[in-house]
């Protein structure tokens, strides 16, 4: 039972409104109409107060989506379309035809035709249903000329533009009167380039979002509703105007609500409307004449943060206010990660570094070249060959490789039910150095039950040995009455005890659900319905650590205060205890002692502990309406308490947790447990998944009695402030008041010395603030995971915040990762993913930049500056950009990861970027010398056997081949061009072969069958010499034109490129055998 006071008071206080429900129940056309309470009668609007009561707002609303912000002034002349009416009006004009706040409850209920008691009923529901409304907002529009221009000219396709322009400028006008067809041909295939990758792009773009529409469909938030007199949940979807909604903490607002009941200390989060932080109260009178600043209303996308309420739905979807603002919003504004950062800093490099080599062959030509050799090469020939300055520099599969491999992560992740809000939150989640968990509901199960009773006269280890004495029956009352747990389903209590008191679901928060089901087991509930009623309440919330209620016995009408909470909190309140009889009695400093003892060792056990008390109270009427008057009232009663008797609950830790744990410690990331349970629960429950391990904790105390440890961490820059390489095990236990008393220097010590961290009783703004002191220190990057509203502040915070799919809407809000399945041990995985996708990167740039950026462009550098012909056509180095190399390129994002990835440290992503100094050693001192080596070693091996040595082919610009037949030595000239391609292709397999490990040994990493089976590399080779081949041999066939200029390739020459390829991968199979063997040696420290 509740009382009616408030809303009887409400009603008599509240004057006859003239009021509106324009996104109501019936239809559009009410939202210009006016409903006059007295008579009942839709009229027109006429009070100019009334047409203006938000004219002049000029607040900015904030919506976030999961992973985008808009931000919109709603004083800005941006026009609505009116559904259906194709009229235009501004945003304020559309929330100003809200008047619904000016209702009294009952007229709300009376205008929307639904009932307080027992809501919508079955057939309203399919009258409704019938109208096709669903409580969604439409997806916002994409901007598709936006998008189709950045696939066009994103990326590297802008220096794709600038080749295609300049090679038509050498077949036209440049190359009159004698413009030649190969120009136009490599003018043709640039922009078949560019066509292809727009594709590509969009492709994989499109295929990305639909991967998030899917994983976004995984997570359906429900509502809680009164239909037909039963309480029951429902997709949030189906709301309709004129449910009866209940509201509880860490529930997102699913609708527009006008407030009927709300408990004492409700507060709502309006910051995705307000951008104000602070929450705001809740009320069931009308506080301001602004629907966006009168706590009567509860708008869709807020969220409660602290207490309960019941309210009715007047605006479902679109016609809500965040979903009329949603459609007016600007242009999404997204972040980049560390990953994107990198991908954006290489773009630039390259295309500066090859519009300057392009830019200054160019010159070389201008000033040297045509003076002193005139006959060498013409402007359009120049220009042709010095376009291989920019098609060799572009490692053109980059960008696709990067969207690629996030959505291959983002489809296995998602198989495995977690959701990933941002595809970029991916890499981050690799990089994490430190994870702080909650405890409950996180590394326990959140299942909890009530183990044991502990009473002034005895100790019940198990609930199932405990007698019914009048302690007991009143212990059972209170952790009923006090309890906003309920059965999901409205039924018969009695039935449901007999039925081993608790198989029925139940609804509320992980303790009270403990205790409900204790009281469900032992008591009986309808009887403590009919024999009190609760007429204030104020609910459990993460500051206070209690729960209080105040009821009114029905046969006596006393009043009785009860609370239940932290027992360190409590007791404090408390003078007296109950006695087996249930009578009163001094709380002596042996039952003290007696409780704490108790306390103690059930929580040593890794339980968590609650006590009971309560309190006759003397006055027998309540103006539990008055919020002011009930603040000083409940003020002025929290002494001369009286302990009833603590309750023991059992929270056993997941079955994967303590592998979990043990495998994110393995890789190097700090796992830190944040919890606002007692020290002693806190500590045994880290214990048994692992986190702690030390046989010695530390405390704050024994922490700064070791004075070395301030001065070496005080010796420290921020960013090297984390535990070095085989540092000894180090635990300590932190209470939420040490975090309050803890200096800068204090910090310091902890995150350089500390691996095992428990952080205890402690409130949202402390967990927030450890998120923080974490990041400011040692380059980390700060993982939260968490289920409740006291872990959104800092989940928030977090560079990534994984919420359990069970939790709250705050913490899923908040989070960027859900686990939907609540697996713990997800986490780790993601992990491993986040470091493939970052490491299979790195194998795309290490494989196509020895081939692009260096052997390709020594080709061309050496015709430019060197007077030697080229040895590979423009069309030659564009084919193999864009398809050898893109092809090759995406076969190793499917590489799986290598078998000692997460026995690595975490990427230091100030330091270790996607390319460093030891990246460009690897490829221009090591893989690229053995690629273009060999490649100019069987070009001029060619040119031996036809008479020509390599001095007779360097410096000698337009002398080469005097006194030889032209038409023999172009000829000869396409052969060897053509010997150049083919040993590439060749030696790119080798390559491949090395770029798949880091590492590992080739012989641990077969791709045919075992964990490092890949089978899109055996296709994307076959495919890249298939290419090769087609080239050479169909463009070489009797009655083919050759454009492209191709010559026959002897057998021999792909043949002899082999010994060399396999000498390739024996010499990174050496260098990989140091670096896992010698972790000190030269090779080691250079090594990639």
């Amino acid at each position: 039972m509740r009382d009616d006071e408030a809303s009887a008071h409400e009603a008599q206080r509240q004057p006859e409104q003239h009021v509106s429900i324009p996104f109501g129940h019936d239809s559009r056309r009410q939202a210009s109409m006016r409903f006059d309470a007295s008579s009942r009668v839709l009229r027109a609007p006429t009070s100019p107060s009334e047409r203006n009561t938000v004219e002049n707002m000029e607040s900015i609303v904030v919506f976030r989506t999961m992973s985008t912000t808009h931000a919109l002034d709603l004083a800005a002349k941006v026009k609505l379309q009116a559904g259906g009416h194709g009229k235009h009006e501004d945003p304020a004009a559309a929330i100003r035809q809200i008047t619904v706040h000016q209702l009294t409850p009952d007229q709300a209920i009376d205008t929307l035709d639904t009932n307080r008691t027992t809501g919508l009923t079955s057939s309203q529901v399919t009258a409704l249903a019938k109208r096709g409304r669903v409580n969604r907002i439409t997806p916002a529009k994409s901007n598709w000329i936006r998008k189709g221009l950045g696939y066009v000219f994103g990326g590297f396709n802008s220096l794709m533009w600038i080749a295609m322009i300049v090679t038509i400028l050498s077949y036209y006008p440049l190359g009159e009167p004698d413009p030649q067809i190969f120009n136009l041909g490599v003018a043709v295939l640039i922009g078949l380039v560019i066509v292809v990758s727009t594709v590509f792009y969009a492709a994989v773009d499109y295929n990305a979002s639909q991967v998030m529409k899917a994983i976004k469909t995984l997570v359906s938030e429900s509502a809680t509703v009164v239909r037909d007199g039963a309480k029951i949940e429902i997709n949030a979807d189906n709301l309709l105007p004129g449910d009866v909604v209940h509201l509880s903490l860490g529930q997102r607002v699913p609708a527009d609500l006008r407030l009927l009941e709300v408990s004492p200390d409700l507060r709502f989060d309006r910051s995705l409307l307000t951008g104000e932080s602070e929450p705001i109260p809740g009320s069931v009178s009308m506080t301001d004449a602004n629907p966006l600043e009168t706590q009567n209303l509860a708008l869709s996308s807020t969220f409660v943060v602290q207490g309960s309420a019941v309210g009715v739905v007047f605006a479902i979807g679109d016609e809500t206010v965040i979903g009329r603002i949603f459609h007016l919003s600007t242009k999404p504004k997204t972040q980049s990660t560390a990953l994107q950062a990198d991908i954006n800093r290489f773009t630039v490099i390259v295309s500066i570094i090859a519009v300057l080599l392009f830019s200054l062959a160019m010159l070389f030509w201008g000033f040297y070249t045509y003076p002193a050799h005139a006959n060498f090469a013409n402007l359009q020939t120049a220009l042709i060959d010095s376009i291989g300055c920019l098609t060799s520099m572009v490692p053109q599969g980059l960008p696709v490789c990067v969207a690629l491999a996030l959505t291959i992560v983002a489809r296995l992740m998602a198989a495995r039910k977690v959701l990933v809000k941002n595809l970029s939150i991916i890499e981050a989640a690799g990089a994490m150095s430190i994870l702080c968990s909650d405890k409950t509901g996180t590394l326990t199960q959140g299942k909890m039950f009530v183990q044991g009773v502990g009473l002034a006269d005895h100790t019940f280890d198990a609930v199932q040995d405990m007698k019914q004495t009048d302690a007991v029956r009143l212990l059972l009352r209170i952790a009923y009455l006090c309890n906003d747990a309920s059965y999901e389903e409205s039924g018969d209590h009695g039935a449901a005890a007999a039925v081993n008191g608790g198989d029925r679901p139940v609804r509320g928060n992980s303790t009270d659900v403990a205790a409900f089901k204790l009281a469900a087991a032992c008591a009986d509930l309808d009887a403590l319905d009919e024999a009190y009623t609760r007429v204030y309440n104020i609910p459990f919330n993460s500051k206070t650590k209690w729960m209080l209620v105040i009821v009114r016995s029905a046969a006596t009408g006393d009043l009785e205060l009860y609370m239940k909470g932290a027992p360190d909190i409590l007791t404090g309140f408390c003078t007296k205890v109950v006695g087996a009889d249930g009578t009163e009695r001094p709380l002596t400093e042996a039952l003290s002692t007696q409780f704490d003892r108790t306390q103690e060792r059930w929580s040593r056990d890794g339980r968590r502990v609650i006590v009971a008390c309560y309190k006759k109270l003397a006055v027998r009427d309540l103006h539990a309406h008055d919020e002011e008057f009930m603040k000083k009232f409940i003020e002025t009663q929290l002494h001369d308490l009286c302990i009833v008797g603590l309750m023991s609950i059992c929270d056993p830790p997941r079955d994967d947790v303590p592998s979990a744990v043990g495998a994110m410690r393995g890789a190097g990331v700090r796992v830190c447990m944040v919890t606002g349970d007692f020290r002693l629960t806190a500590e045994a429950i880290a214990r048994q998944v692992g986190i702690v391990t030390s046989a010695q904790v530390e405390d704050l105390q024994a922490m700064r009695s070791q004075r070395d440890l301030y001065t070496r961490a005080g010796a420290l820059s921020l960013p090297d402030m984390k535990p070095a390489d085989g540092q000894a095990h180090r635990a300590v236990v932190l209470t939420g008041e040490d975090v309050c008393n803890l200096e800068p220097q204090d910090w310091n010590v902890i995150a350089t010395f500390y691996d095992e961290i428990v952080f205890a009783r402690t409130t949202p703004e402390q967990k927030m603030l450890i998120v923080q002191q974490f990041q400011r220190r040692g380059d980390n990057v700060v993982a939260v995971t968490g289920d409740g509203v006291n872990d959104a502040p800092a989940l928030k915070t977090a560079d990534v915040g994984l919420a359990m799919g069970a939790g709250s809407d705050v913490a899923k809000e908040a989070a960027q990762v859900v686990l939907l399945n609540n697996d713990f041990a997800s986490i780790p995985i993601a992990i491993e993913n986040g470091r493939l996708v970052f490491e299979n990167l790195r194998k795309v740039t290490l494989y196509v930049m020895p081939a692009g950026s260096y052997t390709e462009l020594m080709a061309v550098l050496s015709n430019v500056f060197l007077g030697m012909q080229i040895p590979l056509t423009a069309y030659q180095q564009v084919i193999f950009s864009i398809v050898h190399d893109v092809t090759m390129s995406i076969s190793l994002m499917f590489e799986k990861p290598e078998s000692d990835l997460m026995r690595q440290k975490p990427r230091n992503i100030r330091r270790q970027r996607l390319v460093d100094w030891k990246f460009f050693l690897h490829i221009y001192a090591f893989i690229g010398v053995f690629i273009w080596v060999t490649s100019f070693g069987m070009f001029f091996l060619y040119w031996k056997q036809k008479g020509l040595g390599i001095s007779d082919l360097l410096l000698q610009f337009d002398h080469w081949g005097n006194g030889t037949n032209a038409d023999v030595l172009n000829a000869d000239l396409a052969v060897a061009q053509s010997i150049f391609y083919v040993t590439i292709t060749v030696m790119q397999v080798g390559n491949i072969l090395t770029s798949r490990n880091r590492r590992s040994s080739i012989l641990n990493s077969n791709p045919f069958w075992g964990p490092r089976q890949n089978k899109a590399l055996m296709v994307c080779v076959v495919v890249h010499v298939f290419v090769a081949l087609m080239n050479v041999y169909v463009s070489t066939a009797p009655g083919n034109p050759n454009i492209f200029k191709f010559g026959y390739v002897p057998g021999v020459f792909w043949l002899y490129p082999i010994p060399c390829a396999i000498a390739l991968i024996l010499a990174d199979e050496g260098r990989k055998y140091m670096v896992r063997n010698y972790p000190r040696s030269f090779f080691a420290k250079v090594a990639w």
